[in-house]
């Protein structure tokens, strides 16, 4: 018997090109939901702009995109994807250190592929456009928005 706050699993699946496991899990009060197990390689150390060094975080990274991609047209799997081959490509340098611009220009070249109206909404936030000119200046530069 189950004890209070315990779940069992219901299905179990690998995902995102294999490099994850999806479990659907059935909680004691009833409710299903789903966890992601992911393989970590290496503790990997984030320098930001300040030169402070924090844990690379997947989870934040993800918030970051979602918010960007948020009420756009592409479906999680989609967007999860995309979340985990940035993780890897930052894994796959092979270093126990990463600045944080070199992890948001890998985002911004991901985005602008997959979806220009993020590209430009997390541009702006990791860009810190702090006037109305800076955002029509970086808009202008995009072949995606020129009149033809």
């Amino acid at each position: 018997m189950q004890k209070k706050g315990e779940t069992s699993v219901v299905d179990s699946r690998p995902t995102e090109d294999g490099t994850a496991i999806r479990r659907r899990r059935l909680c004691v009060c009833g409710e299903r939901f789903t966890t992601f197990e992911r393989i970590q390689h290496r503790e990997l150390m984030v320098i930001k702009k300040s030169g402070r060094k924090s844990s690379f975080d997947r989870d934040k990274l993800a918030k970051s995109i979602y918010i960007a991609l948020k009420k756009r047209p592409l479906d999680t799997e989609t967007v999860e994807k995309f979340i985990s081959k940035i993780s890897r490509s930052v894994e796959d340098l092979g270093q126990n250190e990463i600045s944080s611009n070199t992890i948001g220009t890998m985002v911004m070249d991901g985005l602008k592929e997959l979806d220009p109206v993020a590209y430009v909404r997390f541009a702006s936030v990791y860009r810190n456009f702090r006037e109305e000119k800076d955002f029509v200046q970086f808009v202008d530069k995009l072949d995606v928005y020129k009149k033809k």
